[in-house]
């Protein structure tokens, strides 16, 4: 006869409580789960609505992560990043030039990524220290107007346009842009400030007609016949071309600083607390659907590769022999003395 065990009325109810404890615990265990899966993604961007909304919402399909999205300019964004501080509510900054990013990055907000991250990057625009992954390439240049230039009455270099005097009045140039003071800083940290300060006079005394930010508006200009030619990104080039503008694109001798490569570019925040989330997002930013969305809609160079692109294009691989090798590190220190020249010159 086996034994009896009398077991402790006392002893069941700590058990039952036991399990209400655990079934309450995985309860709430499962609700961070999902909690975790459908946070709330805050990115700024640089970058215009119209690059930026087809991405996060297929992110946010995909995902479950829902993202909001604060536009600006680089600038702005820049300045709100630096009053916010440690409670800034950004996750992710997308920025629209290397000198921005570069300026944050020298100031250690951003975290180092990891080489999930970066491993399948072009090493062309992926700076040294990580802090940032590039989305995509663009590429200063010179747009011609094909009616009333030839390619071959064209300087070698950009430092050589002012001395074209016959196209006094007939220059187009959009000083405030982003991607122009790159270029000035570009040209500050290749030849120092005082031939970049000689470069502008001779330009100023050429009497550009300076369109603001508007490259669209310059090129229209272009069309209309107001200007024979304009500095530019390759980019705006490309879209006039669908619309059969007498415009073509004159890269100066390879590695000019007049066909100066700027990257687009997203980093993660220190101050995030959604780093999982942040990393996935750029991660999509740089997988084939985007890289394939931003060359069909923009034209910019993908970053990845294996993305065909327009005949109308320079192969990636050529274009980049085209553009000088600039440290994007050292490039935010000689944005301000880039604005302080426009200044000086009257220009700004």
């Amino acid at each position: 006869m086996g034994r009896l065990y009398l077991i402790n009325p006392t002893y069941l109810l700590r058990i039952k409580a036991m399990k209400r404890t655990l079934l309450a615990v995985t309860t709430l265990l499962l609700a961070g789960t999902s909690l975790a899966q459908t946070k709330t993604l805050t990115v700024y961007s640089g970058r215009a609505k119209t690059f930026v909304d087809p991405v996060v919402q297929q992110f946010e399909r995909q995902t479950g992560i829902k993202v909001n999205v604060r536009y600006g300019t680089d600038a702005q964004l820049v300045a709100a990043i630096r009053e916010e501080g440690s409670k800034s509510p950004a996750d992710v900054f997308w920025g629209n030039s290397m000198g921005a990013l570069g300026e944050l990055a020298e100031e250690g907000r951003f975290t180092k990524l990891g080489t999930a991250l970066t491993r399948n990057v072009s090493s062309d625009y992926l700076p040294d220290n990580r802090a940032w992954v590039p989305t995509t390439v663009r590429f200063r240049t010179l747009a011609y107007n094909t009616g009333k230039i030839k390619p071959e009455q064209l300087p070698e270099s950009i430092l050589d346009l002012p001395k074209m005097t016959s196209l006094k009045g007939r220059i187009g140039w959009t000083v405030s842009y982003p991607s122009f003071q790159d270029f000035l800083g570009a040209m500050i940290s290749r030849y120092g400030e005082a031939t970049t300060r000689q470069w502008l006079e001779g330009m100023k005394a050429l009497q550009p007609k300076d369109y603001k930010t508007s490259n669209v508006g310059m090129l229209e200009a272009m069309r209309a016949g107001e200007i024979d030619v304009a500095l530019t990104n390759h980019y705006y080039i490309q879209r006039v071309n669908r619309l059969s503008y007498p415009i073509d694109t004159y890269f100066f001798k390879n590695g000019d600083i007049g066909n100066l490569g700027n990257a687009t570019g997203a980093a993660i925040l220190k101050t995030t607390k959604n780093s999982a989330s942040a990393a996935r997002f750029l991660s999509a930013l740089i997988a084939r659907d985007a890289q394939t969305f931003f060359l069909s809609v923009n034209f910019e160079y993908p970053v990845i590769g294996n993305i065909l692109q327009p005949t109308t294009m320079l192969p990636y691989s050529d274009v980049v022999k085209r553009s000088p090798r600039i440290d994007p590190t050292v490039l935010p220190k000689n944005i301000d003395k880039a604005q302080k020249l426009l200044r000086d010159a009257g220009l700004l």
